[in-house]
């Protein structure tokens, strides 16, 4: 475990050469600095949480990632590929898929309208490729195979949050970015998406989850980032940063 950023070019604990590595990556809007200028790396196959509290830079970070913010300065690669300047949907047809914080569902659609909406800009390579993916999000969420008439809009919370998921499953990620999964859903709810996310990350689906919930998120994540104004100020395995004092302390109310 580390209290400072990694340096530039830093390679995850396992060696794996990343899938995304972020460089000295700083994002304005205006006069105010949202990020500092963060480093981070996500190996294939890995769930690396990034940690923080409200406008810590979390979501600005992922706004980032997924095109919809451009960087004051610092670049972003993917797959070893310099992205910086590449726009948001040429980032989903590469396979970064973001689940956006607050779900974002198309409320007017029913399940299965909202589910194709992840396969725009994708290509499938034949039927049976459509009907397998469809058949993997069902059997990881039944609910959305029995209410895939239902409108999106009129689903819980929760539902939506499976909904908002599945739909980013659809698009085949190679890498998934969660924002937020947890926000204003029950605790009952809570731990079934982040089982849900858990059985993602075990077949294989590499994940960058952005996250409050310290216990939830760093219990399952393989490393770990706490952002703090704009800056990563500690960085580590999953479950050495929930043993770590300042961690306990700031999120979970443990001194």
């Amino acid at each position: 475990m580390t209290r400072s950023p990694e340096p530039e070019g830093a390679e995850p604990e396992n060696g794996a050469a990343p899938v995304l590595e972020v460089t000295d990556l700083a994002v304005r809007y205006g006069r105010i600095q949202a990020l500092h200028g963060i480093s981070l790396t996500v190996a294939p196959g890995e769930l690396v949480t990034l940690l923080g509290a409200n406008g810590a830079g979390k979501s600005t970070t992922m706004r980032a990632l997924s095109g919809l913010v451009h960087p004051a300065r610092g670049r972003i690669f993917f797959e070893g590929r310099d992205i910086t300047g590449m726009a948001a949907h040429d980032r989903v047809k590469a396979g970064i898929v973001q689940v956006p914080e607050g779900r974002r569902v198309f409320p007017g659609m029913t399940v299965q309208e909202n589910l194709d909406m992840g396969c725009h800009g994708r290509k499938f390579d034949d039927k049976d490729s459509y009907r397998s993916t469809l058949d993997y999000v069902f059997e990881l969420f039944p609910r959305l195979a029995e209410r895939r008439k239902q409108m999106g809009g009129t689903m819980s919370g929760g539902e939506q949050q499976m909904l908002a998921i599945g739909r980013a499953l659809m698009a085949r990620p190679k890498l998934l970015l969660l924002d937020e999964p947890s926000m204003g859903l029950a605790p009952m709810v809570i731990q079934q998406i982040f089982s849900i996310i858990a059985k993602i990350h075990e077949e294989g689906t590499t994940i960058l989850l952005v996250e409050q919930n310290a216990q939830q998120a760093l219990s399952r994540s393989d490393r770990g980032y706490v952002l703090e104004t704009g800056n990563v100020t500690i960085s580590g395995e999953g479950r050495a940063l929930l043993k770590d004092p300042a961690i306990r302390a700031a999120y979970l109310g443990v001194a």
